[in-house]
């Protein structure tokens, strides 16, 4: 889609934080149209004037409508959530047969796949051997079985900003389920989230929506086939009814059976904006900035003779790079980064740069005094 100026200027003021922060992949501060958004509905909650509370009852409708625009599934087919996890753990306790995923996964994938196995028996776990961290459609091919029912994978690797084949991988897993936990690039990466049969995302990350915020997206073929275990009275065929004793009715065939409770209306409102801020100015536009900040901090790693880990290929990572610096350095690199209010993840051995859009040119400028100094260290 063609992106106007008039919509990037917008989309770029809406970037709030100080300079220095390079830790998307952790949490996104939140936008301005998603602080706008929670202040005036605590207002709105805090006030309650007559029938000014009715309005929340149409975020649920606005938020579908926004994630349909993005993800390219149905809005019918795609419902709130608090987090990642929850979404994972609907799907993976209603799943039969076996499930492929990595173990290298974020935990979110591994703890729901292995605790459904556990509680219900109906589920096995194969670990999915990923070519040197990376799953690969050729190593979901290699490795997957006749009893394999879902491969289990996350557009993004938090560890390395490598971006998963998803239509590669569909085409060699056939009819078989294919779950993606989208967190990671949801807002940032332009995927074909269409060739998923299960989307589990959060939007506290690159949509910068705060916590409490998630989605669950799942194709035809999944709701058919993933049992709707945990379903509270807000998955039944026309919602609960007050009219005397209570009946407890199947769930609805539909994804909205893989609800228990009534969503928080103000989670919903701050995801829709952060939903609508993307869907306004393209994710491919926003996809293109994110890709050139993190060009700009390959490149002033290869400067610093910093060893990048991450892959290099523009079509192959999303906004991560990470670093990995000799052992004995390693707390060096923390110290200036600290010291020169650079916000990063240092984790495992390796520093993670997680740059967005709207990164300032300041916060560069902090991270070249920060290197600087760094190198002025090892040379001394």
């Amino acid at each position: 889609m063609a992106t106007t100026d008039d919509a990037l200027a917008a989309y770029l003021a809406g970037f709030l934080e100080e300079p220095g922060y390079l830790d998307y992949a952790r949490r996104g501060p939140l936008s301005a149209a998603v602080l706008a958004e929670a202040r005036a509905d605590e207002e709105l909650l805090s006030r309650a004037r007559f029938g000014s509370l009715d309005v929340l009852d149409t975020e649920d409708e606005r938020f579908r409508a926004a994630a349909a625009s993005l993800l390219g599934f149905p809005a019918d087919q795609i419902v709130f959530q608090p987090n990642t996890s929850t979404g994972l753990m609907h799907t993976m306790f209603g799943l039969t047969g076996s499930v492929l995923v990595a173990d290298t996964e974020f935990p979110s994938l591994p703890f729901a796949a292995v605790r459904a196995a556990q509680a219900l028996q109906e589920l096995t776990v194969h670990w999915l051997g990923t070519d040197h961290g990376v799953v690969t459609p050729g190593e979901v091919r290699r490795q997957i079985t006749g009893d394999t029912s879902a491969v289990a994978v996350s557009l993004v690797d938090y560890r390395t900003g490598h971006v998963a084949d998803l239509d590669g991988i569909r085409q060699v897993i056939g009819d078989r389920l294919l779950i993606v936990d989208a967190t990671q690039g949801l807002g940032v990466v332009d995927a074909a989230y269409p060739a998923a049969d299960v989307v589990a995302a959060a939007g506290y990350k690159w949509l910068r929506a705060g916590r409490g915020t998630g989605l669950l997206a799942m194709s035809e073929r999944a709701i058919a086939a993933v049992t709707p275990v945990f379903s509270g009275f807000t998955g039944v065929e026309g919602g609960p009814r007050f009219d005397g004793a209570v009946e407890v009715a199947e769930p609805v065939h539909s994804v909205q059976a893989f609800t228990v409770s009534n969503p928080d209306e103000v989670a919903q409102a701050r995801l829709a904006a952060a939903l609508e801020d993307v869907v306004a100015v393209g994710v491919d536009a926003v996809q293109r900035l994110v890709a050139e900040k993190a060009e700009r901090i390959i490149s002033l790693a290869d400067e610093f003779a910093l060893p990048v880990v991450s892959p290099r290929p523009e079509h192959e990572r999303a906004g991560i790079v990470v670093v990995r610096p000799a052992a004995d350095r390693l707390t060096a690199l923390a110290a200036e980064l600290a010291n020169h209010a650079v916000s990063v993840t240092v984790r495992d051995g390796a520093v993670r740069f997680s740059p967005h859009a709207g990164t300032a040119e300041e916060s560069f400028e902090m991270l070249l005094g920060a290197l600087t100094s760094y190198a002025t260290s090892t040379a001394g």
